[in-house]
């Protein structure tokens, strides 16, 4: 999940609010380990900026989301913002697939389970 706002609107952070907790609601009430990611665009209007760079970095971590502040319109770690995105997926998906309790010997069973041998 991309959580976008941008840092020359307050209003607009707060509307993330109400999404972040229905994405927290539907996923169980946490989402550790979930690609959530809170961003601040427009990064490059400076002079129109509402919202602290510490402000949206004080609230990815009360989620306990990742933080990154971007430009759409100079490009401005886009690139980045969607790299580690990858990552955190990357992740998510090795620690899911990596089950410490069960023995290799449990997991060939299992991936055996309901196939059919013909002799």
């Amino acid at each position: 999940f991309i959580l976008v706002y941008s840092i020359t609107s307050r209003q607009s952070l707060e509307e993330l609010k109400p999404i972040f907790a229905e994405i927290k609601d539907i996923k169980g009430g946490d989402v550790e380990g979930i690609p959530l990611m809170l961003v601040g665009n427009k990064n490059d209007e400076t002079a129109a900026r509402e919202v602290a760079t510490e402000m949206g970095a004080g609230l990815a971590k009360q989620w306990g989301c990742a933080f990154m502040e971007t430009s759409a319109k100079t490009n401005c770690n886009v690139k980045e913002l969607f790299q580690e995105l990858l990552q955190m997926e990357k992740r998510r998906n090795m620690t899911l697939a990596l089950d410490p309790k069960k023995s290799k010997s449990q997991k060939r069973k299992e991936k055996l389970k309901g196939k059919c041998v013909m002799m």
